[in-house]
């Protein structure tokens, strides 16, 4: 019998995109289970602590989750990655690339966890193009100008972050 394949993956998720969304709708035809690390990452500001950002993938990953035969967890992590993904029995990390400068970022990345750990993989889907410029911060940035954010997020992400950044 084959081992269950299970994927990471990780980000801060503040807030959860469509782009998110979409990388995780496909990744769940590469893993058997597929683990959405949500990151403390205090160094990036967020707008919603931790237990805002899974519930609110949670909220997101309701509906797909029904529909899919592939296992889904939600848990946080601080620390490094390779050590989450072990934790988690996974040995494949999955990263989305928007452009260019992601890959940079996210080469270096890679390099830096098979020295750490080499048992690891780190598999990148690029962005379906109708979500490849979105970024959260971005997104937030926008809300927080009282711009329209449905194009980008879920009506009920768009409204909790409408409420935290006090516009809409």
């Amino acid at each position: 019998m084959a081992s269950k394949r299970v994927g990471v993956y990780p980000g801060t998720f503040d807030p959860v995109t469509l782009g998110h969304m979409d990388i995780i709708r496909r990744s769940l035809r590469l893993v058997d289970c597929l683990v959405i690390g949500v990151a403390t990452n205090p160094g990036k500001g967020p707008v919603f602590n931790l237990e805002e950002r899974m519930a609110m993938v949670h909220q997101e990953l309701g509906p797909l989750a029904d529909d899919v035969g592939t296992e889904l967890l939600v848990e946080p992590f601080s620390g490094l990655l390779v050590d989450f993904a072990a934790r988690m029995g996974s040995q494949l990390v999955i990263r989305g690339l928007r452009a260019v400068a992601d890959f940079e970022y996210e080469f270096q990345m890679v390099g830096m966890n098979a020295h750490l750990d080499p048992n690891i993989e780190t598999v990148f889907l690029m962005a379906s193009e109708k979500y490849s410029f979105i970024a959260s911060r971005l997104v937030k940035e926008i809300a927080s100008l009282g711009g329209d954010i449905s194009s980008f997020v879920t009506p009920t992400v768009a409204k909790s972050l409408y409420g935290r950044v006090g516009q809409k």
